[in-house]
């Protein structure tokens, strides 16, 4: 029998902020990266409180917590990455590089569209679930693995390849404008 998971690792108190700032793009996007780990590593130990346990209140915070950081901060991510970071490869003479670059904008696409059912799940263990719920449904399940599923070769795939080769395509005045863009898109003071 699997063992419980415990109440205090369900939830996670307070925002913690990345220690990169805005104006090393790059070590901003890995620390998103390092973000949508520990969100993921939260929705699984929310799954399997959820197997052992039932629903609690800690159920429902960390629902919304996942859902709030993907509904949020992904989105944010991601137009960063195809903005800024895929582009230079894409208009690159690396075809091996193009190809990689052109799957990780399909996994954009993937993830947007797992993320409506994955949320959907999430949405149904805000509150407290009707009687007679006991867990997620096998669908539900398979929802929500899945969702973690696509994000594993993507991170590996832009932390170890992708960023690497964008960065040393950027000059220090893209560098400089990806950075103001990152900001501004998410109402921070540019100056």
């Amino acid at each position: 029998m699997a063992s419980a998971v415990p109440l205090s690792s369900i939830t996670m108190p307070g925002h913690r902020a990345p220690a990169a700032g805005f104006e090393a793009p790059f070590e901003m996007l890995g620390a998103c990266h390092e973000r949508v780990e520990r969100m993921l590593g939260l929705l699984a130990k929310l799954q399997q409180h959820v197997l052992v346990r039932g629903w609690d209140e800690s159920v429902a915070s960390a629902a919304r917590d996942v859902m709030r950081y993907f509904d949020l901060a992904a989105p944010l991510h991601h137009e960063d990455e195809e903005l800024h970071v895929f582009p230079p490869l894409l208009a690159g003479d690396d075809a091996v590089l193009r190809r990689v670059v052109q799957r990780l904008q399909q996994d954009h696409r993937d993830m947007e569209a797992a993320w409506v059912a994955a949320r959907t799940a999430l949405a149904s263990v805000t509150q407290a679930p009707p009687p007679g719920w006991a867990h997620f449904s096998a669908p539900e399940e398979a929802t929500l693995s899945g969702f973690t599923r696509l994000y594993d070769r993507h991170l590996r795939d832009e932390d170890g390849l992708v960023y690497p080769a964008a960065q040393t395509r950027l000059s220090a005045d893209a560098l400089r404008a990806m950075s103001a863009d990152m900001m501004r898109r998410r109402g921070l003071e540019t100056g």
